[in-house]
């Protein structure tokens, strides 16, 4: 890596290459031209800010989880303002009826509990649990058993449906298979027609990953269409790892070397505390510069203190040295938004490579990000009153 504009950077760190994210957005702006449906971008997965100028001509908004959520992508992205939580407080909604294009209440508790107390936000929307769903481990699943992700056909009464402007159905999770996608979508299509007849919009969710390679997105447009059509609505998607899958390197460096079979390299990183999807998940990490099969065998270990903390166990042409940069890649959705300071490891600095490919720093941290993270100020101390009777 010598004489590269990123060797003298300290590790870890994020960097953000513009040209891939580029391609995911034309994609992305390429479906909504040909379906007519809007996409907001999923803060949950991705709310690195300093980018979305680069994003903001290619998507209609953001939608949220929470309120700092909604209130990041109002006052950073602009667009439409998307406001959906789980569970609102009172004091969650007010803060989020002025800002809000739209508000969508997980419960019909949720909703008759805060509906009536909305005084800016003119639509109000409910989530809508289709009972069926694509993914591939249960504690995504959106229609788990006892989900408490939406509301059921059972519970949904004309009257209720009579006072929204739209719905969410949010039942994809990573699903690369547009044949899925598209049952899923004839089921909901069917299931529930005389409720799409009487709202205006529908969110059909995120975890389409229609900007991967070779994916079909004509397909998924035309469907996307044909449904809108059908049913008189403006459809919205909402990606997150859509928009930023191949993006995104966490550049790591080998710190030791623990020889056996397989070899163990501890790089100064880890899943818990920057890569947290792939410790739950159990879906490996890949590496740049491994070559699957190749002669050098090695567990790709992280610097933390749990024992099972694992990048990946993978393959080299070279035997792994201290010091070497290795690269796991596609590490952009699920991860700036979940780092914590687990072991008090260093956090990773955040870049940006621009298309001439000059690095520009978003943000970087340090010891005093950590010290105070928990505490602001030390509580203030006195001397413990003597004991009775002592002199």
């Amino acid at each position: 890596m010598s004489g590269h504009p990123e060797a003298a950077l300290a590790t870890p760190y994020f960097v953000i290459d513009e040209q891939q994210l580029l391609v995911n957005l034309q994609r992305i702006d390429a479906l909504r031209q040909r379906s007519g449906a809007k996409v907001v971008l999923a803060l949950k997965c991705f709310s690195t800010w300093g980018v979305f100028d680069v994003m903001r001509p290619y998507l209609d908004g953001t939608t949220s989880s929470s309120v700092y959520e909604a209130h990041l992508g109002y006052e950073t992205f602009g667009g439409e303002t998307h406001a959906y939580c789980v569970g609102f407080s009172a004091q969650d909604v007010e803060a989020v009826d002025s800002i809000a294009d739209k508000i969508i209440f997980n419960s019909l508790s949720q909703y008759h509990a805060h509906a009536p107390r909305l005084r800016h936000c003119q639509e109000i929307g409910l989530r809508i649990n289709p009972e069926v769903s694509y993914a591939k481990q249960t504690l995504a699943d959106p229609a788990r058993p006892h989900s408490r992700l939406g509301v059921r056909k059972a519970n949904l009464t004309p009257d209720l449906v009579n006072n929204l402007h739209g719905v969410m159905f949010h039942f994809n999770c990573e699903n690369r298979d547009v044949e899925a996608f598209l049952r899923l979508l004839d089921h909901i299509s069917t299931e529930f027609a005389t409720v799409l007849a009487q709202v205006r919009w529908v969110s059909l969710g995120g975890g389409v990953l229609f900007t991967a390679d070779g994916y079909p997105w004509e397909r998924l447009a035309d469907a996307l269409k044909a449904f809108a059509l059908r049913h008189q609505v403006q459809v919205y998607l909402e990606p997150g790892e859509a928009v930023i899958t191949q993006t995104t390197d966490l550049v790591v460096s080998v710190v030791d070397i623990q020889p056996g079979q397989p070899s163990i390299a501890i790089v100064d990183s880890a899943t818990e505390a920057h890569r947290l999807d792939t410790l739950i998940f159990h879906e490996p990490a890949s590496v740049r510069e491994a070559q699957a099969g190749a002669a050098h065998d090695y567990i790709i270990g992280a610097s933390s203190c749990l024992a099972g903390d694992e990048f990946c166990r993978t393959q080299f042409n070279q035997a792994l040295e201290v010091g070497q940069r290795l690269h796991i890649l596609d590490s952009g959705g699920y991860t700036m938004v979940k780092l914590n300071w687990f072991n008090g490891l260093r956090m990773p600095s955040i870049y940006f490579r621009r298309l001439g490919g000059q690095l520009k720093l978003l943000n970087k941290f340090d010891y005093t990000d950590f010290k105070r993270m928990l505490t602001s100020h030390a509580i203030e101390t006195h001397a413990p009153p003597a004991p009775q009777g002592s002199t």
